[in-house]
């Protein structure tokens, strides 16, 4: 019973992994997509600003679900380097989270 919970942790952990590495894909596209369009004349503009803040929050979005996926990961094997490794990344990708949080307020308050 065990080594099915570890198992099926495992799995999702590498599933959230792949949504977010997806996310990101989707999100690098329509940011690209996005841009070129901005660049036409004939097309209706969409600022930099607001191109920036969808790409942003999907950024925050993929972060997140990474380090949802890194709690599970280490769930199963919490021995004390996979926790310092886990308090590691957690740190990183938090700070990372919460300076991309406050660009993007003071994105979305300067321009939007």
């Amino acid at each position: 019973m065990e080594e099915i919970a570890r198992n099926t942790t495992l799995q999702v952990s590498h599933a959230v992994e792949i949504l977010s590495a997806v996310i990101i894909g989707f999100a690098v596209v329509k940011t690209v997509y996005n841009y070129l369009q901005s660049l036409k004349k004939s097309a209706p503009k969409i600022t930099l600003e607001a191109i920036r803040i969808r790409f942003g929050s999907s950024v925050a979005v993929s972060l997140e679900l990474l380090l949802g996926a890194d709690v599970l990961a280490t769930a199963v094997a919490p021995g004390w380097n996979e926790i310092g490794k886990l308090a590691a990344i957690a740190v990183i990708r938090t700070l990372l989270n919460y300076f991309l949080e406050r660009e993007l307020a003071h994105l979305h308050t300067k321009g939007m």
